[in-house]
Formats: structure tokens, sequence, C-alpha cells
């Protein structure tokens, strides 16, 4: 099994997380997570300072601790119609990774945020909810990663996701969506969450490799521009 600790979504003070982007930095790191992608909750409103802020955070601790951070944006709850200008805003402001705060089931989130967050390229479709075939196999064609979370509520369709993806062959991530340090990843959080998925040894692999594939996914496109 492998033991590398990923997570590739989470929060901070910045929107509705408890902890300073550092703090949460820190106490991730000594849980034994190697990578972590800061991606608070952006909308027009406060895209740019949270950029401004975790690029800016994001940079002094990787020039000085041993954790790779990556920073990030959640675009959350905007009209389907502004999808694509943020994820464009985001990408030409520096940010390292986008997901997009999916259909999930125990929030009104706007039917057909899926499929235009998709369209628009973001990286990471979190917490999809009652996902459509269609809209996975798009995911599948357009690399878009699928959310597996930790996160109470939206974890209530993981298995849904867990057999479209499997059925589509689109890829999955597992993230812990973390607001609080009580949310932060561990090895056991991870391997009790994807033990309700029935997942074998294979998929549970393949579903953190896919955490890996990214990471390097990025490394080669920051390379390009040194």
């Amino acid at each position: 099994m492998i033991t590398s600790l990923i997570d590739l979504h989470t929060h901070s003070l910045l929107s509705d997380g408890v902890l300073l982007p550092s703090e949460l930095v820190r106490r991730a790191q000594v849980n034994g997570v190697t990578a972590i992608a800061v991606t608070d909750h952006v909308d027009h409103s406060n895209i740019s300072y949270v950029i401004e802020g975790l690029t800016r955070v994001a940079g002094e601790i990787n020039r000085y601790w041993n954790i790779r951070v990556i920073p990030g944006v959640e675009i959350t709850h905007v009209p389907l119609e502004c999808f694509k200008d943020l994820v464009s805003f985001a990408r030409l402001k520096g940010v390292e990774i986008v997901v997009a705060h999916g259909e999930s089931p125990v929030e009104p989130v706007i039917k057909g945020t899926n499929r235009v967050a998709i369209e628009a390229g973001v990286d990471i479709l979190a917490h999809p909810g009652h996902l459509l075939e269609e809209d996975a196999i798009l995911a599948r064609d357009r690399g878009v990663y699928l959310e597996i979370t930790a996160r109470s509520g939206h974890s209530a369709t993981n298995a849904h996701v867990f057999s479209i993806a499997e059925k589509t062959h689109a890829k999955l991530v597992f993230n812990t969506d973390a607001h609080t340090p009580a949310d932060l990843l561990t090895k056991e959080s991870r391997e009790k969450i994807l033990n309700e998925l029935r997942a074998n040894e294979k998929q549970k692999i393949e579903i953190i490799k896919n955490a890996e594939e990214f990471l390097n996914k990025i490394a080669v496109a920051r390379s390009r521009f040194l």
C-alpha cells in the first residue's frame, strides 16, 4: 500500500476554515502529510485577495519547510455563466490548483454546476453528489479528477461517485475538505473512508496514485516557466 499522504482540498481562515494557512500546513505536516493544497472558497468578492495571500504564504513555507504547499481556490456557489472566467482569472493570478464546489447533496448548489465546472477546465470536481454518468465521461476526457471526500454530509454520495467513476474510468482523488484541525488527513482516516467504499487494494492504490500524478503535472507545468 502506498503511504504518501497528499491532500488537495483544504480550507484556512481566508474563507471558512479556522486556522491560518501556516498553522493548517504545520498541523498537516505533523500528521505526516507530504503535500497539501490550500483551496479556500472564492467568488467575485474575494478571489483576488485569497489568491494573493495563499500564493505568498505558500512561497515562504515551500522555501523553509519540508512539505509541499499548493496555493489554490475552490470556486463556490457562483452563477454558471461566470465559472469559466473565474477559472481563467485564478490561473492567470498564479494558483496551481482550481477546485470546483460540486453538486453536494447537502447544499443548494445550482443544478448543472458539475457540467459547467468540468467544461471550464477545473482540476478537481469536489463532492459531486449525484454525479451523472455523462459528466463523469466528460471529466475523464477533460482530465478532471473526481473527489472522494472525508467531509461529513458531502461524503453521503461517495459510493455513488466511486461506482460511476469505476464504470466510466474517470479518475478519482481522495481529499479531506478540511476546515478544522480534527479534519486533517491521516493514514487511518483515509483508510476508513476508502474501506467504506469497499474498494479493493488495487483501487485504493490507484486513487492515491492519482494525487501523486496531479502533483507531477504541476511540477511539469511549473518547470516550463523556469
